[in-house]
């Protein structure tokens, strides 16, 4: 083979490993789109991402098992005052209020709560629900597997690093 046609097809080589290593790197970002790692207190977690209604309601609902470094980061289009239920959730999980720039305003550890009854309508299973406050306006809230908030030692006030304006973009 002559060596300019061999110069040609290594460039072509080269270039078709460029182009499959950037698609590797777009499906990496695509599978990771719902996670958020984020780093609490020294610890990286890589949470759930739920950023629209439907999403923000289940929450981490019917889970059995949360990871220790796993959870879930709720994003919403605004800040307000909210509060948490552990709607069909049979596990502890802890739960970080943070305001409009990432700063914790209140932070919880809910207990499991006993199952919806049999015959229980919806209204009276909310309505027993333990609730737990942001006390101050939140637009952000995280949720970790129980017992995790020992180890953090986090106080109000204390600062979470968030891309908060690509996040806020993201709600609906």
């Amino acid at each position: 083979m002559a060596p300019g046609r061999m110069n040609r097809i290594g460039g072509m080589a080269l270039a078709l490993c460029a182009l499959g290593l950037a698609l590797a790197s777009c499906a990496d970002k695509a599978v990771n789109a719902g996670v958020e790692s984020v780093q609490i207190a020294g610890k990286w977690f890589h949470l759930e991402l739920a950023a629209d209604e439907p999403t923000r309601m289940k929450g981490l609902g019917d889970r059995t098992f949360i990871e220790p470094d796993g959870g879930m980061l709720f994003v919403f289009p605004t800040a307000a005052k909210r509060s948490f239920v552990m709607r069909d959730c049979p596990i502890s999980i802890d739960i970080i209020f943070l305001d409009p720039s990432g700063r914790v305003v209140a932070m919880h550890h809910m207990e499991a709560e006993e199952p919806r009854r049999e015959g229980e309508s919806d209204w009276q299973y909310e309505e027993r629900l333990k609730r737990y406050s942001s006390r101050f306006d939140s637009q952000f809230v995280i949720e970790l597997a129980g017992g995790t908030l020992e180890s953090l030692e986090l106080k109000s006030g204390d600062r979470i690093p968030l891309d908060t304006a690509r996040l806020k973009a993201r709600a609906k």
